[in-house]
């Protein structure tokens, strides 16, 4: 018994006296007499705080928030050790902090949270904690964490910084703004168990959404090491834009010697407005410049800006094939949200510089335009008024360039404003019947300032001299109406007013012994109308090649056919006409030269001849019925076998000769189930040639000939073909596949190669089958062009040509490709180019080649998709040698 047994002793505490706490008892005030004889201006009245306050402060409680806690299995709460445990699926929030794992201590006299995963016999490690806090979410094995200090130290951690991930042994949590990481890697690779490559880091400081900076660290490809490294290093991983500079590409030119292309500087200005300057350098003196902004506001616009400058020098100075050129290229664009002005709009499509810049351009960023032949720029700004009748306005600025010719157009602006549709003599309620309800007319104003100018002279102010002014007028009356129920008839009048500001005076100079034209600046106008009026029909016919009991192919063919006559009136308005007199050394009239003074307007000159002619047009649409493949289809298949096929010719009779106009037919179609697009047209003229080849009063049939003599005619053909063609789910309809400007050559910036690689969704449909598919992808898209000429009996083929593109997907990862053209009538290839490209996951490899002509070049690129390591890359090319 006294082994076993314990006995403790009872202490009895102290009896203390007993203290009233009642708050009655407590006097309110205290009076004390200093004198025998009561006075009370001598009596002293202290009060006291009827609340006691106590000047000992209390402990910080353990926890400053609020624990939630749940989990799955149980929660277990050992009191002497102060400890509460959590299994399966447990999952603590603390504040900004939240961690999930299958297993999670809290020890309540050390203030610190364990967490890790459970270990199961069939799924092995599972329900590894997830820390969150503060927006940053870190993966670890395990992590201890103190809730007083918010220290942690994490084992085997997984987290996202920016467009990477860093995967780290061991981090110690100094706060939720810095990390200090050992033995970690830092890869953005996706397989993150087995990633391809990795930066290797010994030592660093982890700032989230801001940097990471590094000891000691290199590059491993598939755990192997390499020597691409650097003895220390930084990682900006600001989820904003940042300001930073951009590293070149370098190479060598043979006539202008080493090279550095595409270095900068990037200003990260504000979230809506950005600028990136880039330089290049030549040791021969050669430089360039230029300039991108990208700018928006959301929902409202959004553009980017770019200036482009070249100084070009060839050889030497002092050398005879010493030369200097300077080009520049301008490009704006500029698109407003639908969201931000129902009733105005504004847009900006703008591009124009020098004429020579993309043939003559160092930068390999342009050399997928050097075969741009025009520039062409819009500027515009709409704005509609809503009502009745609705007006609307529009002011355009417009530019058009010819880079071969260097002839340049330009409206500086257009202005165009429009009333509209009245109907003066409609019914308030119910629809309009009838010619005289159907009237109805509209108001249209067409104001242009036009400037037509050359490469030379562009931006200076000689550029002004010939510009030209005017305003057009115009007022349409119209009305249409039925008549015996099948046949529609419109009826029309036009009213024609010009203001011009430019206009010529022709007189004879004795001097000169000729006519001599002057301009003149200054007010004018003149008016004209017309009458015309028209009539059609439509007439469908049906030829079944079915009979009853029978099932053909071909079921039925359907023919649409829209004919059309019209009529046209314009009087001869020879009140604006006057003549010039040429007077011979014997003084007199020679001859008579006849002008209008609105030769020099925009708008042309009013009809001098009275014109009555008649048109006549045909339009044709075959389509056919025939039996579905597919055997569960109840009705036949619908195909269309002509578009169209169109005949179009006129005859006026105020004409004294030549009378007939030649006939125009123009026609399409789809074929191989709308693969292929054809389209064809010809000129066939009904007279006859002299033998000096110039069009004779007289029919082609009554010279000998034929009913129609062929003039012209051309053909164009585009054909897609994909091993893709079969599936019947496709995304793209077949006029996506057969546009013409898929044959031409792939435009490549090399400036920026990783963001030619398939992006996130992309890699994420591409699903890696464990079986080889042996329908290797492919993809072809040819052109085909031919033109007649046989006006002036020439008999021969302008043009002639085929041009081809095509690409191979060897494997999910390797793809081939090519583009170019054969000029069948000059015998000589077109523009050719050869490409590859291998997707190595988390890398990207291609190379380009321009196999011959004057931009023959070689570009092999291979580097990381990621942004945020786009500097990490090898890069080699030749340039084609140019001269100016």
């Amino acid at each position: 018994m006294f082994i076993n047994m314990i006995g403790f002793a009872q202490e009895f505490p102290v009896k203390k006296e007993i203290v009233n706490n009642k708050r009655d008892s407590i006097p309110k005030s205290i009076t004390i007499i200093t004198d025998s004889i009561l006075d009370t201006k001598n009596i002293i009245i202290k009060e006291q705080d009827s609340t006691l306050q106590d000047s000992i402060k209390p402990k910080n409680e353990i926890l400053t928030d609020i624990v939630k806690y749940t989990s799955a299995d149980y929660a277990s709460f050992n009191k002497k050790k102060q400890k509460l445990y959590l299994y399966n699926e447990a999952e603590i929030n603390y504040g900004e902090m939240n961690i999930k794992a299958g297993s999670i201590t809290i020890d309540l006299s050390t203030d610190e949270v364990y967490a890790k995963g459970i270990t199961d016999s069939i799924e092995g490690y599972t329900q590894a904690p997830i820390f969150t806090q503060a927006g940053n979410v870190v993966e670890p094995d395990s992590i201890l964490f103190n809730t007083k200090t918010e220290k942690a130290l994490i084992y085997h951690s997984v987290t996202e910084q920016g467009e990477g991930t860093v995967i780290a042994n061991i981090t110690k949590r100094v706060n939720d703004s810095v990390y200090f990481i050992k033995d970690a890697k830092y890869t953005t690779a996706t397989d993150l168990d087995d990633p391809e490559y990795y930066i290797k880091l010994r030592k660093a400081k982890v700032v989230p959404k801001k940097k990471i900076v590094t000891g000691l660290a290199n590059l491993f490809i598939y755990d192997v090491p390499t020597p691409i490294g650097l003895p220390f290093g930084f990682f900006p991983q600001s989820e904003k834009q940042t300001s930073g500079i951009i590293i070149p590409s370098f190479g060598e030119q043979n006539d202008r010697g080493y090279f550095l292309q595409n270095m900068g500087y990037y200003f990260a200005i504000s979230d809506y407005f950005d600028l990136a300057i880039y330089g290049d350098y030549y040791t021969n003196g050669s430089y360039g410049f230029r300039a991108e902004n990208t700018y928006a506001v959301r929902y409202k616009f959004r553009g980017n800006l770019s200036f482009r400058y070249e100084n070009l020098i060839t050889s030497e100075r002092g050398f005879p094939d010493y030369s200097r050129n300077t080009i520049y290229n301008l490009r704006w664009s500029h698109s407003q949200d639908s969201k931000a002005s129902p009733s105005s709009r504004f847009s900006a499509s703008v591009n124009l510089g020098s004429s020579t810049y993309y043939r003559n351009s160092l930068n390999q960023i342009n050399t997928g335009n050097f075969l741009n032949n025009t520039l062409a720029s819009s500027v515009s700004y709409s704005k509609t008024f809503q009502g009745e009748p609705q007006v609307n306005f529009s002011v355009t600025a417009t530019h058009s360039q010819n880079t071969n010719t260097e002839q340049i157009n330009m409206t500086l602006p257009t202005f165009q404003g429009s009333v509209g549709r009245i109907y003066p003599l409609a019914p308030k309620n119910g629809s309009k019947k009838g010619i005289i309800q159907n009237i109805n007319l509209q108001y249209s104003v067409r104001g242009e300032n036009r400037i037509q100018t050359t490469d030379s002279l562009f931006f200076k102010k000689e550029m002004f001299d010939d510009a030209k002014t005017g305003l057009q007028h115009t007022i349409p009356l119209n009305t249409n109406f039925k008549i015996f129920k099948y046949f529609s008839v419109s009826a029309s009048t036009n009213y024609n007013e010009v203001w011009t500001f430019n206009t010529v005076n022709k007189f004879y100079d004795p001097d000169e012994g000729k006519v001599v034209t002057e301009d003149l600046k200054g007010f004018d106008s003149y008016r004209t109308y017309n009458f015309s009026t028209s009539l059609g029909t439509t007439v469908y016919g049906m030829y079944n090649f079915e009979e009853e009991g029978e099932d053909r192919a071909i079921k039925a063919i359907r023919h649409v056919m829209r004919p059309s006559i019209s009529y046209n009136i314009n009087p001869a308005f020879d009140k604006y006409y006057e003549t010039v007199e040429v007077i011979n050394a014997d003084g007199q009239t020679e001859s008579e030269v006849e002008f209008s003074r609105f030769e020099g307007g925009l708008f042309g000159v009013p009809g001098k001849n009275f014109s009555s002619s008649m048109g006549i047009s045909i339009a044709n649409n075959l389509e056919a019925k025939v039996r579905d493949k597919d055997s569960t289809a109840t009705e036949p298949k619908k195909i269309v076998l002509l578009n169209n096929l169109n005949f179009s010719t006129s005859y006026n009779f105020a004409g004294d000769s030549l009378q007939w106009s030649p006939v125009r037919m123009s026609g399409g179609t789809q074929l191989f189930n709308n693969k292929m697009s054809v389209n064809f047209g010809a000129t066939l003229d009904p007279y006859a040639l002299d033998n000096n080849n110039n069009r004779i009063d007289k029919f082609n049939i009554e010279n000998g000939g034929s009913l129609f003599r062929l003039t012209s005619a051309n053909l164009t053909m585009s054909y897609s073909l994909s091993s893709k063609d079969n599936k019947k789910d496709r995304d793209q309809g077949p006029e996506a596949s057969n546009r013409p400007e898929d044959v031409l050559p792939k435009n490549l910036d090399f400036s920026n190669q990783q963001i030619d690689g398939p992006g996130e969704e992309e890699q994420e449909e591409q699903k890696p089958s464990e079986l080889y598919n042996y329908k290797i992808p492919w993809s072809l898209r040819l052109a085909y062009a031919v033109n007649y000429s046989n006006s002036r009996r020439q008999n021969e083929i302008s043009s002639h040509s085929l041009m081809f593109s095509g690409d191979v997907e060897l494997s999910p990862k390797w793809s081939v490709g090519v583009s170019s053209g054969y000029d069948i009538k000059n015998q000589g290839f077109t523009y050719t180019q050869f490409r590859f490209e291998r997707d190595l996951l988390s890398w990207r490899m291609s190379f380009s080649w321009v196999p011959f002509s004057a931009r023959s070049s070689w570009n092999f690129f291979i580097g990381i998709k990621s942004s945020i390591l786009k500097d990490l890359k090898y890069e080699k090319r030749r340039q084609p040698d140019q001269q100016l």
